[in-house]
């Protein structure tokens, strides 16, 4: 029984996958929080009590649990929802799955250990795609033919950042270290961990290397320098000088620009560099516009003033596909002409805003309305009414619902 009514607790799905909101599974009839049970069977979390978090339901799989765990039985029984279809979205792990999964984990953490003790990086030396490959299975990157229940074994969004943090968000090959050797002298901004700045000069090129994280040129890191989990300082790989975006083109102007993954939110990263930038040729790595990589301001400048002289396609990630452009500028520059406006007033909007502006929201309000990371999401009347009775009773219930406006 839950609120007055009694039925059996079962999740809302939507294509054999969990539809969740605030962060957890909702009951199809109810719109209650709802957790895994045995058996197949679920349960409703008391009103008023927080939902059960870790849960071995939910919690994914770590080398340091998997390499101790002997038989398929005692993996299925530590990660149950490596077999339930409504938690795994119908990719369930068999004993080949869990098999082959340990296999590819212990040589990739092998061969993480031995990334993390070089001293430099040899030529023609490129462990950050060795370690991607050895995931894959093979030097190509087929992760369209990897078995869903491997992939979840191998938690490959958990590798990227893992791996991105040691090295880079883009993954660099031959091919893409060639075309930038190729261009002249290199100034690279926001270059993280340097590894590409590394990867470049082991390939003959000249490249300078600066990051906000970055190394001063005298004295010890500073505070402020990024720091991964557990406060250790980031390995360097090459000299990381401390500049930001502005800073680095200022000071080295004569120099090719490479950007290489932007932040998507930052236009002093991307937009404000280019712009301030004078040279003729630019580099970038990383996805097109509406991508997580550059800004909009920055990807409506490349498109407005720039043309592409050259690209290559990057080794990627499983639903990436970042590549490597070079950009020449054109001869007349234009303005931004583009401005974003609201769809209904026409009012003009802060770049790269999404919905309707707050003033047509605040005169004609949706029929529901719902804050999801930092963006106001808003369903009309018949949106609301297609949606299944647990997801609309959920929503109404939740504690991000900004309309209608809470009791």
């Amino acid at each position: 029984m839950h609120n007055g009514q009694r039925h059996e607790a079962g999740p809302l799905l939507a294509r054999s996958r969990l539809v969740t909101v605030d962060g957890h599974p909702v009951c199809a009839v109810c719109g209650a929080a709802v957790t895994p049970r045995e058996a197949g069977q679920w349960r409703h979390v008391p009103d008023g009590v927080p939902y059960p978090r870790p849960s071995r339901w939910f919690s994914p799989v770590t080398w340091s649990e998997l390499r101790a765990i002997r038989t398929y039985r005692d993996f299925t029984a530590r990660y149950p929802w490596t077999i339930r279809p409504e938690l795994c979205g119908g990719a369930m792990t068999t004993e080949e799955d869990w098999t082959e999964g340990t296999r590819r984990l212990r040589d990739y953490h092998g061969q993480l250990t031995a990334a993390r003790r070089l001293r430099h990086l040899p030529p023609a030396h490129n462990p950050y795609l060795e370690l991607v490959q050895v995931l894959a299975g093979g030097q190509r990157l087929a992760w369209a033919a990897l078995p869903g229940g491997l992939g979840n074994v191998l938690d490959l969004p958990a590798r990227r950042k893992e791996l991105a943090a040691i090295f880079a968000w883009a993954i660099p090959d031959q091919g893409a270290l060639s075309v930038l050797a190729r261009q002249g002298p290199l100034l690279e901004s926001g270059a993280g961990t340097g590894y590409w700045a590394a990867a470049l000069s082991a390939h003959g090129a000249d490249v300078v290397a600066g990051d906000l994280a970055g190394v001063p040129r005298s004295g010890p890191p500073r505070a402020a320098d990024a720091r991964p989990a557990g406060g250790s300082r980031p390995r360097q790989w090459a000299d990381v000088l401390a500049f930001d975006a502005l800073g680095a083109v200022r000071a080295h102007p004569d120099r090719v620009l490479f950007l290489c993954w932007p932040p998507f939110d930052d236009d002093a990263a991307s937009y404000a560099a280019l712009r301030a930038y004078p040279g003729s040729t630019l580099a970038y790595a990383g996805q097109g516009p509406g991508g997580p990589a550059g800004t909009v301001r920055f990807h409506r400048e490349l498109a407005a003033n720039w043309s592409v002289a050259e690209q290559h396609a990057l080794p990627n990630w499983p639903g990436f596909r970042d590549r490597l452009v070079v950009y020449r500028r054109n001869g007349e520059r234009r303005p931004l002409a583009a401005r974003d406006r609201c769809p209904e007033c026409q009012r003009f909007l802060p770049t790269g805003a999404a919905g309707r502006c707050d003033r047509c929201f605040t005169r004609r309000p949706p029929a529901m309305a719902l804050r999801v990371n930092g963006r106001r999401v808003e369903y009309q009347q018949e949106a609301v009414d297609a949606m299944p009775p647990g997801l609309r009773k959920a929503i109404a219930g939740s504690p991000s619902r900004l309309w209608p406006p809470p009791g």
